[in-house]
């Protein structure tokens, strides 16, 4: 079976999606964030508030973290907190996509047509691993495992799971309409390709059981789960 780095063929302009109204996936863009009659909201505000769930809701998980603590931690009143994000619910969902975006914002997803299938795999695949390396992710990951919850199992796979895996999907469509992949099921092809890139890593590391491995070896995981996936769906 021949590889994708066998023979390189030049790659055939990709189609560029239309361009959205944020590069965060999922999240609300904040020019659209209004207070009252159209007065645009306090974004400075808003982004402490963010910032103070990231720091919260992984350390003291989310039954721990009352809005009142995020006020706090933000140097905001609670009422500023309501004034953007109705209830913790929805700002522990927005908090999810804001850190989500931070590593994987909607560009990663666009990246210079001109450039091989390859290169663009492998930098999705090193923010990807970042990503849910990080330990803001790991945390968050093991409050959910911990304290089982439909509700809460939701809430997470919506904000974080389910958008990434949607512009993965679209992604891939725009390379299977430029000739460079051979996928029938795009969507089952970026959830393959997000499960491989977790990997020993991802497992080993939310059981407790070790230690981050050394950026060589994790360069070396996503270089191989690209090659594996290409021996896949590379055109033949």
């Amino acid at each position: 079976m021949k590889t994708h780095q066998a023979s390189v063929k030049k790659p055939a302009p990709r189609p560029r999606r239309a361009p959205r109204a944020t590069d965060a996936p999922g999240v609300e863009p904040e020019g659209q964030a209004r207070a009252g009659a159209g007065r645009p909201k306090d974004l400075e505000k808003r982004a402490a508030i963010l910032e103070a769930g990231k720091r919260l809701f992984p350390t003291k998980g989310f039954d721990g973290t009352s809005m009142d603590a995020v006020a706090a931690e933000a140097g905001v009143s609670k009422l500023t907190v309501y004034s953007h994000f109705q209830d913790k619910e929805t700002l522990f969902q927005q908090v999810l996509k804001a850190k989500c975006c931070e590593q994987l914002p909607h560009a990663a997803f666009e990246l210079d047509p001109r450039l091989p299938l390859r290169r663009q795999l492998l930098e999705i695949g090193r923010r990807f691993v970042a990503l849910i390396l990080s330990k803001e992710a790991l945390a968050v990951h093991r409050m959910i495992t911990a304290q089982p919850s439909a509700k809460m199992a939701q809430l997470f796979w919506e904000a974080g799971p389910q958008v990434l895996t949607g512009e993965l999907t679209q992604f891939f469509d725009s390379e299977v309409a430029a000739g460079q992949l051979e996928i029938g099921d795009t969507r089952r092809a970026a959830s393959q390709f997000y499960c491989l890139l977790k990997g020993e890593p991802h497992a080993r590391l939310s059981f407790g059981c070790g230690s981050m491995p050394a950026p060589k070896e994790l360069e070396h995981h996503v270089q191989a789960t690209v090659d594996t996936f290409l021996r896949a769906y590379a055109p033949r």
